[in-house]
């Protein structure tokens, strides 16, 4: 927050005090809760674990919000909570209506809060969550040490360092790259902490329909979003030029295989079909507009894959065959160890191996035949993870579409809502679509879509797992 403080002085805005209060409040809020569990042991078991994380999360939205309500920028508890989520959560959801009206000291730090959570959710993909045996994550203790049950501490703060580093580094290289494409300092760097978090908002209205005319700005960003949706970890090796292990990664191949594959299909279908719209209007498609037509489908399909959730075309007012292929891109995701949200690369992958594996067993009751991911053997307790977060990951889609329906919106838009909010895309489908927001729905609503965020963006077993009765005995 006192990150934000100068940049309002800077442009000379008078809310840099209520965002110095906000700052106050919150440092003595963690003061108060430091006295009286100082004395507390130090010792973070599994079921400590899932609280830290989930009511971190949880007061990350609360003391996020007041930035919002001190400086009047949102007047509503609730709009502020979910535009603090949103945010933290790399969803890039907005109940802003007129953006460009709103102070940049709060543009900034709204920006921040997508910078903040999309490293916190690296962190706690390859350093936690492994630890808290989440959602097959443990796949990554060969790749990235996480940390153990009584050296929790050292571990996550020597991952951390290394990542943050990284994540840094993308950053400030982004920001100077779209400073060099005709950005504002200020646009550079707001939209770099946006894209490296794959989180979305924009100071701009049009998001990134506003530089449609320039394509560079464009093709920085997605370079950037197409590394923020892939595991930090090949990024670390990227940077030591081990490139060879980045190709072996069978990860990033399916990844970089479902956006080229997506891409083209929709390229060549819009432009036999006839049409595409860019910046929001509809231009006939001929040979000469192919690469702006490309770029706009690579934008979007990159957008939805990573959970990105920039704009630089209206994706409703292309065809519906293409409108239904984006819809089921919702719930493909990054890269695990990504700032991306959704179901993962890796899970499809493993999940479809072992359909493979079942119809193998038709034919060979008998046989032994393992599952192999990255040369090595998928054992059974994963595999039955990632069978139950994909069960509990589609009927906690279908339940939040129905409780939408039930609050008054369509279905189209209960759909889109409950996908977009559980898998942190952002703009969604029918009047949640690209060239709309969140404000008009109803309260009810918000706060169904800001619990949605939040447990799409853990795992949904770290949240989950506290309305169960057995997580509260003692035993």
């Amino acid at each position: 927050m006192l990150l934000a403080v100068p940049v309002a002085l800077y442009y000379q805005e008078k809310i840099y005090l209520p965002i110095l209060e906000a700052a106050l409040i919150t440092v003595g809020l963690g003061l108060v809760l430091w006295y009286f569990n100082r004395h507390a042991p130090k010792k973070i078991l599994k079921k400590e674990g899932f609280m830290i994380v989930t009511a971190g999360w949880a007061m990350l939205a609360l003391t996020g919000s007041l930035p919002y309500l001190l400086s009047g920028a949102i007047n509503h508890p609730v709009d502020a909570v979910f535009e603090a989520i949103s945010g933290y959560t790399t969803t890039g959801a907005t109940i802003l209506t007129d953006i460009e009206s709103i102070p940049k000291g709060i543009l900034f730090w709204r920006s921040a809060t997508h910078w903040i959570g999309g490293m916190g959710i690296i962190v706690l993909t390859i350093a936690i969550l492994p630890f808290l045996g989440i959602g097959g994550m443990q796949l990554f203790m060969a790749e990235a040490p996480g940390p153990s049950a009584d050296k929790i501490h050292p571990r996550i703060t020597e991952t951390a360092k290394r990542l943050w580093g990284i994540y840094i580094g993308f950053t400030l290289t982004e920001s100077v790259l779209l400073k060099l494409s005709g950005m504002t300092w200020y646009d550079a760097i707001n939209h770099s902490m946006s894209t490296m978090s794959t989180g979305g908002f924009s100071t701009k209205n049009a998001s990134i329909a506003f530089w449609n005319d320039n394509p560079w700005v464009e093709y920085v960003i997605i370079i950037f979003m197409f590394i923020a949706g892939t595991n930090f970890v090949l990024s670390y090796y990227a940077l030591k030029l081990n490139f060879k292990k980045i190709l072996r990664n069978e990860e990033f191949r399916y990844y970089a295989a479902v956006i080229a594959g997506t891409t083209v299909l929709v390229t060549l279908y819009l432009l036999f079909a006839g049409n595409i719209s860019g910046g929001g209007t509809s231009h006939p498609m001929v040979w000469g507009r192919t690469e702006a037509h490309f770029r706009h489908v690579l934008f979007q399909i990159l957008t939805v894959v990573t959970t990105t959730g920039f704009i630089s075309s209206d994706y409703l007012s292309w065809s519906p065959y293409v409108i239904t292929l984006i819809f089921a891109l919702f719930f493909v995701g990054g890269s695990a160890g990504s700032t991306a949200g959704g179901v993962k690369i890796v899970r499809h992958v493993i999940l479809i191996k072992n359909a493979f594996l079942e119809f193998k067993k038709q034919l060979h009751p008998k046989a032994i035949i393992p599952i192999f991911y990255g040369g090595t053997r998928v054992p059974e307790k994963i595999i039955y993870n990632i069978l139950s977060f994909f069960v509990l990951y589609v009927s906690i889609f279908i339940a939040g579409a129905v409780l939408f329906n039930l609050m008054g919106l369509d279905l189209v838009t209960s759909l889109g809502a409950s996908a977009s909010s559980l898998g942190n895309v952002g703009p969604a489908f029918g009047k949640l679509g690209p060239v709309d927001n969140y404000a008009w729905l109803p309260y009810p609503a918000k706060i169904l879509s800001s619990f949605l965020m939040l447990i799409g963006r853990l795992e949904i077993f770290t949240v989950i797992v506290l309305f169960t009765p057995f997580f509260w005995r003692k035993n």
